[in-house]
């Protein structure tokens, strides 16, 4: 042994947990949202690396060649909640290990591409100013499944959402729209679970990468 002590895992994070939160789960290296060439600046002896956010509209977003060179070298490279959750769908045949429940969609082929995942927020504090696609879709579809909102009515639900902006998205936009075009039974029930039980499925995710992460220290 070189009696080296083994480097603190890096994890690219954002918006979808904030690094003081995510501190209580794990001690690593956070950095924020990972962006192309990022990778390619890690420190000397890193061994685990962790994507959560990453940048995919104000910068080149990270590429699975860069991810490819890491998983080469040795290093464990863990995907969830955002761009990680994209990028490990598309690499997991490689070695790059997805988690969670927005990872297993993407690699199961119900939904595709980063529209899902993309949202606003501040580059300075890192927090979210929008919602992303895909915590609204597995909310409505959750709905659905309790039979909050029948099908039809959420399938339309999905579609304004998908053709809305993305920096609007948000949980008043969902509502305003549910409103015009549920009977007010169904809205009020529909809004009643969207504020009590509503489910952040990136913040959970991350998580989860978290504590996988630390399980293998």
């Amino acid at each position: 042994m070189d009696g080296r002590v083994p480097l603190r895992p890096v994890i690219y994070l954002g918006p979808s947990l904030s690094h003081a939160e995510a501190r209580a789960y794990l001690d690593a290296d956070y950095r924020p949202p990972v962006k192309r060439g990022d990778l390619g600046q890690l420190p000397e002896g890193t061994t685990v690396v962790g994507i959560i956010d990453g940048v995919l509209l104000s910068d080149a977003a990270v590429g699975h060649r860069e991810i490819l060179n890491l998983l080469r070298r040795g290093i464990r490279v863990f995907g969830s909640g955002s761009m990680g959750a994209l990028r490990a769908a598309e690499l997991s045949t490689l070695g790059m290990e997805g988690i969670g429940r927005i990872y297993e969609e993407y690699a199961s082929g119900r939904i595709e591409g980063d529209d899902e995942v993309v949202l606003m927020y501040d580059p300075f504090t890192l927090v979210a100013l929008s919602e992303p696609l895909i915590n609204l879709r597995l909310n409505i579809e959750e709905a659905m499944r309790e039979k909050i909102i029948n099908s039809s009515e959420g399938d339309e639900l999905i579609a304004r959402l998908k053709d809305a902006y993305y920096p609007e998205r948000s949980k008043e936009m969902l509502l305003t729209i549910s409103s015009e075009i549920l009977d007010n039974s169904s809205f009020r029930r529909f809004k009643e679970f969207l504020m009590e039980r509503g489910c952040d499925y990136k913040k959970n995710d991350a998580i989860s990468l978290l504590k996988a992460v630390k399980r293998i220290q």
